[in-house]
């Protein structure tokens, strides 16, 4: 399942320089909470519905990237710049960060409604960078620790801001509360129309990076879609009954728990190492 995940594009020594802390360090909340592969995998795909009903964010994606053609390619390339700004060494970070800068400088049209964009608007920024934070936290609660505090998931939020600060990004929601408020005040803006749907139908049938991969990777892709909060899900037109809802989430905690055992060289444990806190 690594083969998923931003190591396999490369380019970036996650093992040095020895020390390096890197953005955030080995003792903040967002190592913890990006460190876990399994909740991480549903977090994404949760973050990605949700940042597609906004009309802008997804015309960007949809008139500047090949994720219709490249599923597998968008999500690695997504993985690694997540893992790279939590994990990497500062100046790969730092690096990596000012590559996209340059990128959303390029990223400009007009939506479906007529609607201009730019990728570096500071308001969409905000936008996709909440739908991760958020989407990743709710699936650490879920898939990883129900038990974390309050105070831990506010760190997290403020912590992980930074990143969306480094991009452009202002008036980031930095706690729990202010970042309900913001989706709560962001459902005016959303819109599910047939290219939303086709986003869905296209992550719903992503193609596994291998046969044996398949069944985990369908798991995972359900579980991250039954992750969407109620009104989100509801607008795109998605419905769980009960049982079901039950069934995948069990069956995710069971892989989720058999993936933290197989993975054991992913960007924390290198990280981890680099600081002298693995062998």
């Amino acid at each position: 399942m690594l083969s998923i995940s931003g190591l396999a594009l490369g380019g970036i020594d996650f093992e040095k320089p020895a020390g390096d802390p890197g953005l955030f360090g080995p003792d903040s909340i967002t190592w913890r909470i990006h460190g876990d592969f399994s909740s991480m995998l549903c977090g994404g795909v949760s973050a990605l519905l949700l940042q597609m009903l906004h009309p802008l964010a997804l015309a960007g994606v949809w008139d500047h990237s090949s994720f219709r053609e490249d599923m597998l390619g968008r999500l690695r390339r997504t993985s690694q710049f997540i893992s790279a700004t939590t994990f990497a060494p500062v100046n790969d970070a730092n690096a990596l960060i000012e590559k996209v800068k340059s990128i959303h400088l390029r990223v400009t049209g007009t939506d479906a409604y007529g609607t201009p964009y730019a990728a570096s608007d500071p308001d969409l920024l905000v936008w996709v960078h909440v739908a991760e934070a958020y989407s990743f936290l709710q699936s650490h609660l879920r898939y990883r620790n129900p038990s974390l505090s309050l105070s831990d998931q506010n760190r997290y939020y403020q912590e992980f801001a930074r990143v969306a600060e480094s991009l452009g990004a202002v008036n980031v929601p930095a706690s729990v509360a202010a970042v309900e408020d913001y989706l709560q005040a962001m459902r005016s803006q959303l819109r599910c129309d047939e290219r939303t749907r086709e986003v869905v139908r296209l992550l719903q049938n992503a193609p596994a990076p291998s046969r044996l991969a398949k069944p985990v990777g369908s798991l995972m892709i359900s579980a991250g879609i039954e992750l969407l909060p109620d009104w989100a899900a509801a607008q795109l037109g998605i419905s769980f009954s009960a049982p079901k809802r039950r069934r995948i989430r069990f069956a995710t905690r069971r892989i989720a728990a058999v993936l933290r055992w197989a993975v054991r060289n992913g960007s924390w444990h290198r990280a981890m190492r680099r600081m002298g806190r693995l062998n």
